[in-house]
């Protein structure tokens, strides 16, 4: 917006006296430029001198009269005169605009499709991103069917909450909804779905989810309660049955609760007849499905069977019994055996939570009768009573006399055998030679030595020596004749064993030439 400019007679003006002038003139002027500057919104206009108030025409300035430019001097229309500083008038303050009550919140999130129906429809969506500066004060839900344009209002009023339930609407309509949010400043931009939706109700086929719990058996003790909920899904609304072993499941033998979505089995107060398999059936038109559930009710056992005192050796009692009959429907996790004085009667714990059905009570005290009982055990606990034995086991003095254990001698003989045999020698005649071996065996062997199969025991020619199983046979100044093979045989009441080798006896001279015929060889070589 540009400065409006003043007129030349409005910008310099002289000042008359106050009872010369006319009252009209200087208040039109002050008029004007108290008009001009709110408009203008700029610095108050400078000082200006007033004319006469005689041409009060003057004031405004011809049509095709064009302003001075800005920052030309004024120029003057009479003679000068005392100018006199006129006040500037302040520029007045803009008045405040209006604030705003509010501004609309920003449109709901998500809206989608929860469950549909013949004649109902199930919406859910979050709140919107922006709330604003009023609070929310709920959501209209309006719908509109398919090829018009009237939006009817789905319920009366607004809602607080994220979700609706619209009913009673026609089966096989095609309608389109939108949900907007309301507060102080109105209703929100809406949010609607991304295409109409035909009010009908979706097939969907029945099944069973089993919780994880169920699918093993579950065991429960007598009198505990039992509440089965088991989760199904279907449309339309499945027919739901249960049956225990194959046979209806009686309203007196257990409670049954079905709703759309789940089904309840409730025992309040279980007893052993309630131990079996319950199959639940979701049936929809032709199409179902099962599933199992195994219930076990477990009660404490009855006590061993046949308990007895098998023997009594020593400080120690052998018992032996059988399992009970009644195992509280599970199986049986031990037993437990207990020891009593006869003349105290008080009862000791020997074994706890032991597996077999027979055991060594030790440690007794010389001189005592003992009576015995035991208990069975499983799940729940140990059961209420125990069987006894019927006879008492008497714990006798034994005497002072030591008497040794008598054990079977072992039988320690071994056939003779040679650990080291006979090995051929050549020897010298003349000089004295041995031939050595070595032999094991118990009883110790009886050993004969032989020359080429006869005996030479008795010959003075021979020496035959026997120290720690290494035998000797010592000839004394060989001749040629005594060459041969030699035998050793070991002999006892096992077995025997024999070794033999080939002895020769070299003559002197031989021994002479042989060393003769090796020099002439060396000197050969050199």
């Amino acid at each position: 917006m540009t400065k409006p400019k003043l007129p030349k007679t409005a910008e310099k003006k002289p000042v008359e006296p106050a009872e010369e002038t006319s009252a009209d003139a200087p208040v039109e002027a002050t008029a004007e430029v108290e008009v001009s500057k709110p408009e203008a919104e700029a610095p108050p206009p400078p000082e200006v001198e007033q004319e006469p108030a005689a041409a009060p025409a003057e004031a405004a300035p011809a049509e095709n009269e064009a302003p001075p430019a800005e920052g030309a001097p004024p120029t003057e229309s009479g003679p000068p005169a005392e100018e006199t500083p006129v006040e500037s008038v302040p520029a007045a303050e803009p008045e405040p605009e209006p604030q705003p009550v509010g501004t609309p919140t920003s449109e709901p999130m998500g809206l989608v499709v929860e469950d549909i129906s013949d004649t109902s429809i199930s919406l859910k969506w979050r709140p919107p991103e922006r709330i604003g500066s009023a609070e929310l004060e709920g959501y209209g839900v309006e719908y509109c069917k398919e090829g018009t344009d009237e939006w009817i209002p789905a319920i009366q009023g607004l809602t607080e909450r994220t979700s609706l339930i619209v009913r009673d609407l026609t089966t096989g309509d095609k309608l389109q909804f939108r949900v907007r949010a309301y507060n102080m400043a109105g209703p929100s931009a809406p949010t609607t779905l991304a295409q109409p939706v035909t009010i009908r109700e979706i097939m969907q086929r029945p099944k069973i989810w089993l919780p994880r719990n169920l699918r093993q058996t579950l065991i429960k003790k007598v009198g505990d309660t039992v509440n089965l909920l088991i989760p199904f899904q279907g449309k339309p609304r499945p027919k739901v049955t249960w049956s225990k072993d194959g046979e209806p499941l009686e309203p007196t033998f257990a409670n049954v609760r079905n709703s759309d979505v789940d089904t309840i089995l409730f025992i309040r107060k279980t007893d052993r007849k309630h131990s079996g398999k319950y199959d639940l059936h979701v049936q929809i038109e032709n199409v179902e499905d099962t599933a199992s559930v195994n219930l076990q009710i477990v009660d404490l056992p009855g006590p061993p069977e046949a308990l007895k005192i098998m023997d009594v050796w020593g400080f120690n009692v052998a018992l032996e019994w059988k399992p009970p009959k009644d195992n509280g429907n599970c199986e049986i996790t031990g037993y437990t055996v207990q020891k009593a004085d006869k003349k105290t009667m008080e009862w000791y714990t020997v074994y706890d939570q032991y597996r077999r059905t027979n055991c060594v009570v030790s440690d007794l005290i010389m001189g005592n009768e003992y009576v015995f009982r035991a208990f069975a055990m499983n799940v729940v606990g140990l059961s209420l009573e125990a069987r006894e034995t019927k006879d008492s086991a008497y714990i006798q003095k034994t005497g002072i006399a030591y008497k040794p254990p008598s054990y079977k001698e072992h039988d320690f003989s071994e056939a003779p055998k040679f650990t080291h045999p006979l090995v051929n020698r050549s020897i010298i005649a003349g000089y004295s030679a041995t031939l050595s071996c070595s032999v094991r065996g118990i009883p110790k062997p009886k050993v004969t030595w032989y020359k080429n199969k006869m005996d030479i025991t008795n010959e003075a020619k021979y020496r035959m020596l026997s120290k720690q199983g290494v035998l000797t046979l010592e000839i004394r100044k060989p001749c040629p004749f005594d060459g041969g093979v030699y035998m050793c045989k070991a002999v006892n009441d096992s077995g025997e064993d024999i070794v033999e080798c080939k002895l020769e006896v070299r003559s002197q001279i031989v021994k002479e030439e042989k060393k003769d015929e090796k020099k002439k060889e060396l000197r050969a070589a050199d």
